[in-house]
């Protein structure tokens, strides 16, 4: 499927679900399992249709936006920052979740102590090499299992999971965690993201099955 195709089969998807009615729960599950998922085990590959390749050599993450220290680190400069390795479930808006997967790289705080934020700064908008972006509330960037991951089960992110690096927010749909991510700017006010203008929820809570907006 083309990368046109296949947003306004998801675009239209979102749509269909809020036609008929579909909305957030009031009280969120408890289950480790959210509503309406289904568990696998293997790990499906969901994109936009781009998998780009991206030379480390020439890979790099910016951070700016409202922040007293900006910065753009190479691949060598971000494997320099205090590596963190995490376990956490990831749950996917098209309904299946996977447990227990094994995540390595650099924990989103400690890119957050690199920059500085200002004190105005509450809302992060993540970009991406294939042009993805999206939009995620400060205080949930800093749960301490959030991070830029660049591992997975022990080996290299692969390129059809976001590889060389890829954010991970476990409390959140994974369209929130930007895949071949490149970009963390801080903002003041919220900036809808790629699938945020496309119809799908702002605070992507899998618990109370917030998955269009």
């Amino acid at each position: 499927m083309s990368k046109e195709r296949y947003i306004a089969a998801k675009q239209t998807w979102a749509e269909k679900q809020k036609a008929r009615g579909v909305t957030a729960r009031a009280v969120a599950s408890r289950d480790r399992l959210p509503p309406g998922q289904k568990l696998t085990d293997g790990f499906p590959v969901l994109d936009l249709g781009v998998q780009p390749e991206i030379p480390l050599g020439e890979w790099r993450l910016k951070i700016d936006g409202l922040v007293d220290q900006p910065v753009e680190l190479t691949w060598e400069q971000f494997h320099a920052l205090p590596p963190v390795a995490d376990v956490s479930d990831f749950h996917c808006v098209t309904t299946w979740s996977k447990f227990d997967c094994r995540w390595g790289g650099v924990a989103f705080t400690t890119l957050y102590e690199l920059a500085q934020p200002k004190p105005e700064a509450r809302f992060v908008y993540f970009t991406s090499y294939d042009g993805y972006s999206t939009n995620v509330p400060l205080a949930a960037c800093l749960d301490d299992d959030v991070l830029v991951a660049t591992s997975f089960a022990g080996a290299p992110l692969p390129r059809e999971h976001g590889g060389p690096a890829r954010v991970i927010i476990p409390k959140l749909y994974a369209w929130k965690g930007a895949k071949f991510v490149n970009g963390i700017t801080f903002l003041a006010e919220d900036k809808p993201g790629f699938w945020e203008v496309r119809g799908y929820s702002n605070t992507a809570n899998p618990w109370t099955e917030d998955r269009y907006a």
